[in-house]
């Protein structure tokens, strides 16, 4: 055997060896499925389509009131099969992952069918509130042209829609699915919002690329943010445990605030108040009065918290 026939050898069977090391959960050798990134995508298409129909999805111009019910139907019943089966991988796949074994979760099954059909019972009131979202955009930016720009060509309005669309599915208590379709939108955009963060009407991010919005981050209405912000946590010693599921670590963002490019937010306990504006590349990790004018750094030392 040559040499590289003996060097591939020992590094495939180093790497089985380590692959028996259950606690590191860098391997999915067992036999159920996770979630599919391709579907989660189609999924992901399928909500853009039935929210914005004639501008994603195709299919829907020029259709009688008819034919487009129809169509409606028929994109309902095809999102509602595609994503209960994504939705129970999820949920199968942490299960087994406890119980140590493979086989089929009919509870899992019955428990995606409900996370499901409430998710699709609230594709009415998820439009309603991408509506306001895209009036805020055309309020809040004098560039826009139209409502049609902002659906076509807005990344921070893509990254809300997908935001919105996962934080629905969270709600409703499906795991794993909401964060792949956050980090779609991530990787389509450069914004990154996880979907379990909160937040009100009327928002708007403007260009986008570099924003990041963490987990616990609760934001009131017409808040309008610009790229490179960061709402994020102060970092935890390796000394400490890991927080608590659920503990707040990021700021919480009251009505009417702008927070301008490059600005850095850090927190569970840091509060900016309503209609306070945080200017670019401003550094926060303390409260900031309502109304107030924020340049430079604001710090707990500073204000003594």
């Amino acid at each position: 055997m040559s040499r590289n026939g003996t060097v591939t050898d020992d590094v495939a069977d180093q790497l089985l060896e380590s692959y028996q090391d259950a606690g590191a959960g860098m391997q999915h050798l067992a036999a159920y499925e996770l979630p599919s990134a391709e579907q989660v995508a189609r999924v992901v298409e399928q909500c853009r389509a039935l929210m914005f129909p004639g501008y994603a999805g195709g299919g829907a111009v020029r259709l009688t009131r008819t034919e487009l019910r129809d169509l409606v139907r028929e994109r309902v019943d095809d999102l509602r099969n595609g994503l209960r089966r994504q939705v129970y991988r999820a949920i199968d796949h942490r299960q087994q992952v406890m119980a140590g074994r493979a086989a089929d979760c009919p509870p899992c099954a019955t428990q995606a069918q409900g996370i499901v059909d409430r998710f699709i019972a609230g594709l009415p009131a998820l439009r309603a509130a991408l509506a306001k979202d895209v009036r805020a955009a055309f309020e809040s930016d004098p560039a826009a042209t139209g409502a049609d720009e902002i659906v076509v060509c807005y990344p921070g309005f893509y990254a809300i829609t997908v935001y919105r669309v996962a934080h629905a599915l969270l709600k409703e208590g499906a795991v794993i699915v909401p964060r792949m379709m956050t980090e779609i939108a991530h990787e389509k955009t450069g914004i990154d919002i996880h979907p379990g963060a909160t937040i009100g009407e009327s928002f708007f991010i403007d260009h986008g690329t570099g924003v990041v919005i963490g987990e616990t981050t609760l934001i009131g209405d017409r808040v309008r943010i610009y790229q490179g912000v960061t709402l994020g946590a102060m970092s935890v010693p390796r000394s400490e445990a890991r927080p608590v599921p659920g503990a707040r670590r990021h700021p919480t963002i009251e009505d009417d605030v702008v927070i301008y490019a490059g600005a850095t937010i850090l927190g569970g306990e840091t509060i900016i108040g309503k209609g306070a504006v945080i200017g670019g590349n401003a550094w926060v990790t303390a409260s900031v009065a309502p109304g107030a004018r924020v340049a430079g750094a604001v710090s707990r030392r500073e204000t003594g918290a």
